[in-house]
């Protein structure tokens, strides 16, 4: 492998091709594409699979892919270590990378959203406990003078109380593409979406339970299944356990143009994933006039849904169907929490995020003593942070009780489009633990055990 320099590594599981690529993936590579436009050597190392080359250039940015699902991580060291690049964003989706074991570089720690109820569901209780150790545990420790970028409020105070300073976490939301124009008009009749990878923790299941709830009051309904993942089985089985199969429409993969058009042509779009880090499918719904119904307990649809205006949250099942129903009875409220879906959709944007990551790296290269980054890619990163179209939270207050207003955080921060960006304050400063159910959790029932103080 010839021996190139690098600016910016970003290390990550995935990249936006693999099958299994989703949101998360999305957002590094629009990061990734933001800074090298501005001429910065750009490198994404991530596992390889069969979809595309083990190398190649994708606007502007270097992709490298070696290794499998777990062996990517020891491969990913060996490259930090070989390549030593000046700065590294250290993509943990559960698991850490580990890169500040590789490199005196500055390490910024990216996280989507916080595991712990997704180890068990995915692993069974004894891997789940030791994924759960891993991220909770050894993680904060690796990172411990690391800087932390997250893309919501919900999953910066989750990250406190794992022991994560709170001064050292920005919150960086996703941005947003401009919704391709599309043809079809919305559906005459009842029609429901779930969009995104076709994995226990989405709980797909949720939607066809929902279908089969409302058949009987509403017998035009359909729900369109967008999306492709190794649980598509599962889900096929499910709905023919449930008699759905007939007005249940698996599309799986739709590139761009046909996802939006699918997402055009519904009422509603549902969201019943146990975990989100902000919920990119709300944006790309919202775009389009499309409410989204979730759970409350997701996290960060908290921040992706302004819940009551743009969309409904809720807490288990049953209030799940109710919201649906009431939106499909309500035409009027309906439209209404759309056009506000789109406003708030609009409001965000690749650009705007990327000026904001980039401050944190230029942040981690001046507070570096361990290196010194070269000025040329100070003044790449300046540059972007003299274009930056909003501002975006620099830290988090751990002693303040919520927004300005005195309402929490995340309200605060999502009243109005001039306060999105504002800074996130977390009052939780000491560490909890607690256990989960997995077949609970997978029925939106669990309820953690009491949480604990710890030092």
């Amino acid at each position: 492998m010839q021996s190139t320099a690098i600016d910016v590594l970003f290390v990550n599981w995935r990249d936006a091709s693999h099958p299994e690529g989703g949101g998360s993936e999305r957002y590094v590579h629009r990061m990734a594409e933001g800074l090298a436009a501005t001429g910065l050597r750009v490198t994404l190392f991530c596992a390889a699979h069969g979809r595309a080359p083990a190398e190649e250039t994708v606007k502007g940015v270097r992709v490298v892919r070696r290794g499998g699902r777990l062996s990517v991580y020891p491969r990913a060291l060996a490259f930090v270590r070989r390549h030593r690049p000046a700065l590294v964003v250290d993509v943990q989706n559960g698991l850490p990378f580990a890169s500040t074991l590789a490199t005196g570089a500055p390490v910024v720690n990216l996280v989507h959203h916080v595991h712990r109820e997704q180890w068990p569901i995915v692993f069974g209780r004894l891997g789940g406990a030791v994924g759960w150790w891993l991220e909770s545990r050894i993680a904060p420790r690796l990172y411990r003078r690391s800087r932390y970028v997250t893309v919501s409020g919900a999953t910066a105070a989750e990250l406190t109380t794992l022991g994560v300073d709170a001064e050292r976490i920005t919150i960086v939301p996703n941005g947003i593409e401009p919704a391709p124009a599309v043809a079809v008009l919305r559906s005459a009749t009842p029609r429901l979406v779930v969009l995104g990878r076709l994995v226990p923790h989405k709980r797909v299941e949720h939607a066809l339970e929902v279908v089969s709830r409302l058949r009987p009051r509403w017998p035009g309904i359909r729900l369109s299944v967008v999306g492709e993942g190794w649980w598509h089985e599962e889900l096929q089985a499910a709905a023919e356990r449930l008699g759905v199969t007939d007005v249940v429409e698996f599309h799986g993969f739709l590139d761009e143009q046909a996802k939006h058009e699918e997402l055009a042509r519904a009422w509603v779009h549902l969201c019943p994933s146990v975990k989100e880090g902000w919920g990119l499918v709300v944006s790309e719904a919202g775009h389009h006039e499309v409410p989204t119904v979730g759970y409350r307990s997701a996290g960060g649809l908290r921040e992706s849904v302004l819940d009551g205006r743009s969309g409904v949250l809720v807490e288990d099942l049953d209030q799940f169907t109710a919201a649906v129903e009431g939106l499909l009875a309500d035409g009027d409220a309906r439209r209404t929490m759309g056009r506000a879906a789109a406003r708030h959709a609009a409001s965000f944007s690749w650009p705007a995020s990327v000026a904001a990551l980039a401050g944190v790296l230029s942040g981690a290269a001046e507070g570096s003593a361990a290196v010194a980054v070269d000025h040329d890619v100070r003044r790449a990163l300046a540059a972007l942070l003299d274009d930056a179209a909003i501002r975006v939270g620099d830290g988090l207050d751990a002693h303040d009780d919520g927004g300005a207003d005195g309402r929490p955080a995340a309200q605060g921060q999502h009243d109005g489009d001039e306060r999105l960006h504002s800074r996130s304050r977390f009052r939780d400063g000491v560490r909890r633990s607690g256990t989960v159910d997995a077949r609970a959790i997978m029925h939106n029932t669990a309820a953690p055990t009491r949480p604990s103080a710890q030092a």
